[in-house]
């Protein structure tokens, strides 16, 4: 049977002269293996890159050139091989019918590049690509075989024609199979993998070609005779074909590659400008949570700190002038103790709404500074603006604000500093501007103030004395207890003292408590000097007692601030064990209002110190807030009643009767009395009648310091003896006119009268 020239059925004939004597030149063979490998790898590359682009235009020219390069290795490495064939003929090869072969592989490379441009394809699929395309590389070999011009006949065995169009077809199924899984790996591994797909896949290709070659037979007519033959130049010419087709090749796999760096090039520009974008979005973010708080979308304190500093310079250059105003909500604790947290929050954005909407938007400044504390910024002519802002604010705080189910009103504590006249700098400025709150704070909130020099010079002053004290306790140097005698009136002895801090101040003097108590309060020094007057109250009793005064007790007082460490207790029983005091010599003395605090704590702890020994007082009683429901419910021993319900007695009946009732109410308590603040014999004689046990006051005897006071004691058991306090009150007139002076280091009448009440 023929078709095209071959006789693929045909059996040999009966006469002529099969050629038997035919080679191959190995250097032409391993140069179309080369290039077969080589249009392998640029299948292989190419699918890759088909796969990879975005573009419908770019995938179908990387479509084209990998189909090109993929037709043209076959072609080239079928061509070289043919060239390779050696045999005792002269062999030349028809040009139509070769460039018929190079089409024929041109549209199977096409078709076998469109397979593997798509997604991902059943199996099947896979299966019938590979069967069209085995078919057309096979009739690219046997069109090129047709080719062939010689003496001779071309005879194939249709098994082994067969075999070889199997191999085809197994060969394209590889090829396929193995794009689809190396097209989206990346890699050493990948390149590596892909490299011996490309030698195996080759080698395939090759093996058809020869398989091909060896079902040919050459039969020449039996008249004619075979020829040595000729020196031809299939080597040069196959060396050329071979040159140009790798140099095709490998000029379609550096555009490859240049398209994948470019591309890659592309990504990261892209993803670069994603990235600056999202930066972009991040530093605007970033600036909105830098520069304002979240809670009221107000400017935060490092956002008005910038804008301060820039309004500060174009005033200084330009001139002008600037208010800066601080706010304080009062009382804003009580409504995240009462109501919590979420309630307060929703309270500081409602509040924060009525300081924006009274102020000018475009030119003031309004930030939230932390917790309940807002700043506002004020361009001005004259400092009336800024008083009348400041009252606007505090007239729309009057409007009741409904929160967590009830109607509230707020009220604001403000400050306000001047630009240039109380300060040229920001820090100075919000300096001076809090200064100015804490007066509004201290004249009862609810309130405005400018700044004064004077404020500044307080504030220094009260830096200066923080220090200083912090100084005389650590050191123990400059602080002194006085004491003052407190007289039983049914022993007619003095049975108890007070026990009085002072400081020697280097400087200022002999300063009272009211000089140094609210610093050591406000600076967290107040646990430390309590403790140190706890000691040395307790190292004074143990020296009285080796003097002779065993029967004396010492009333200490206590902040109100130490009721709330549960340590106290163990305080008072370290000092008295170190000094080796009995319990019941010492009287720890509190205020009501302290006590009021908190109730349920300071109950527990009065508790374990009355379970000590040591009794309990209560001091100024009268001036604050107790419950009787409560005072029947603390271990107490002692009710004090305050000076401002004795000095105007006897004279004021309404006075007499409120401490009349005082008395018997505590009485009926079953609690002694002390009267503090007796001066006069008629207050005495007034006290002692309505049953008062105990009086305390310059009747008595004003404070004085340890070193006197066994002089004071004998003093006031000799004025007993010789006719009483009438005596002692003369006596004390003359020592104020200046003819007899008992208590020359004490300090002046008028500080102690003021300041003898007070708990240290």
């Amino acid at each position: 049977m023929d078709w095209l020239g071959l006789h693929f059925i045909t059996e040999l004939p009966h006469s002529g002269q099969v050629i038997v004597h035919c080679s191959h030149n190995p250097v032409l063979v391993l140069l179309a293996y080369l290039v077969a490998c080589a249009a392998s790898f640029a299948t292989l590359d190419m699918a890759e890159r088909v796969s990879h682009v975005e573009r419908p235009a770019s995938q179908r020219l990387w479509r084209w050139v990998g189909a090109c390069c993929l037709a043209g290795g076959i072609w080239a490495m079928h061509f070289i091989a043919m060239l390779a064939f050696e045999a005792p003929l002269e062999i030349h090869y028809n040009l139509p019918q070769t460039l018929l072969s190079l089409l024929i592989a041109l549209i199977a490379a096409w078709l076998a590049m469109n397979t593997l441009s798509r997604a991902q394809l059943p199996l099947w699929r896979y299966a019938v690509a590979s069967l069209w395309i085995g078919l057309g590389i096979g009739a690219m070999h046997y069109v090129g075989m047709t080719a062939m011009r010689s003496s001779a006949t071309l005879y194939h065995d249709p098994r082994l024609m067969g075999l070889s169009l199997l191999l085809a077809i197994a060969c394209s199924l590889a090829a396929l199979l193995l794009s689809r899984h190396l097209r989206d790996g990346s890699g050493m591994f990948h390149q590596l993998l892909k490299y011996a797909s490309s030698l195996v896949l080759g080698g395939a290709i090759v093996l058809m070609h020869f398989t091909g070659i060896w079902a040919v037979t050459l039969v020449l007519p039996a008249d004619s005779l075979p020829l040595a033959p000729a020196p031809n130049g299939n080597l040069q010419l196959g060396l050329t074909v071979s040159v140009i087709m790798l140099l095709i090749i490998g000029s379609g796999i550096s555009a490859a590659l240049a398209d994948k760096k470019l591309q890659h090039k592309e990504h990261d520009l892209r993803r670069v400008n994603a990235l600056l974008s999202q930066l972009d979005q991040a530093r605007v973010s970033l600036q909105q949570v830098a520069h304002y708080d979240a809670l009221t979308n107000l400017i935060n304190r490092r956002g008005f700190n910038q804008l301060f500093a820039e309004k500060l310079m174009e005033k200084t250059t330009f001139g002008g002038m600037l208010a800066v105003m601080f706010l304080d909500i009062d009382h804003f604790k009580r409504i995240n103790d009462s109501l919590g947290h979420d309630a307060g929050d929703e309270l500081l954005k409602v509040i924060a709404g009525h300081i924006k909407g009274s102020t000018r938007s475009h030119e003031d400044v309004v930030a939230r500074l932390g917790g309940d504390e807002f700043c506002i910024l004020i361009n001005l002519y004259d400092r009336e603006e800024a008083r009348h802002l400041a009252q606007r604010i505090m007239q729309k705080m009057k409007e009741p604000i409904e929160l967590g189910g009830r109607r509230m009103v707020m009220t604001t504590s403000i400050g306000i500093s001047l630009f240039p006249d109380d300060g040229r700098t920001c820090e100075e400025l919000l300096k001076n501007a809090d200064l100015a709150l804490y007066q509004s704070k201290d004249a009862g909130r609810n309130n405005l103030h400018f700044f004064s020099s004077n404020l500044k010079t307080r504030a220094t002053l009260e830096l200066q004395l923080e220090e200083e004290l912090r100084n005389a306790l650590r050191d123990d140097q400059g602080l002194q207890l006085y004491y003052q005698p407190i007289y039983d009136l049914r022993s007619a002895r003095v049975t108890k003292l007070e026990a009085l801090v002072r400081w020697q101040h280097p400087q200022h003097g002999l300063l009272a408590p009211d000089r140094f108590i609210n610093i050591a309060e406000a600076n967290g020094m107040i646990a430390e000097l309590d403790n140190w007057v706890l000691r040395k109250a307790c190292e004074d009793l143990a020296h009285l007692s080796r003097n002779g005064r065993g029967e004396l007790r010492i009333a200490v007082n206590c902040s109100a601030l130490n009721l709330t460490r549960e340590e106290l207790a163990e305080e008072i029983e370290d000092a008295l064990r170190q000094a080796q005091v009995a319990p019941q010599r010492l009287e720890l003395e509190v205020t009501e209002n302290a006590l009021m605090g908190n109730i349920a704590s300071t109950l527990a702890l009065l508790q374990r110190i009355r379970g000590l020994g040591v009794s309990l007082s209560i001091d100024d009683f009268g001036t604050g807030y107790s419950s009787l429901a409560y005072l029947k419910r603390l271990p107490l021993n002692t009710l004090k009643i305050d000076r401002s319900f004795i000095q105007d007695t006897p004279k004021s009946t309404q006075d007499m009767e409120i401490v009349q009732a005082i008395i018997v109410m505590a009485h009926t308590l079953h609690l002694q009395v002390v009267t503090e603040g007796v001066e006069t014999p008629e207050q005495q004689q007034f006290l002692e009648r309505f049953g008062c046990d105990y009086l305390q006051g310059y009747l008595i005897s004003r404070p004085v310091p340890l070193r006197e006071l066994h002089r004071v004691l004998d003093e006031l058991d000799r004025c007993h003896a010789t006719g009483g306090f009438t005596a002692r009150a003369a006596a004390r007139d003359r020592d104020e006119s200046g003819s007899l002076d008992l208590f020359p280091d004490s300090p002046e009448p008028h500080a102690d009268a003021s300041t003898a009440q007070l708990s240290r």
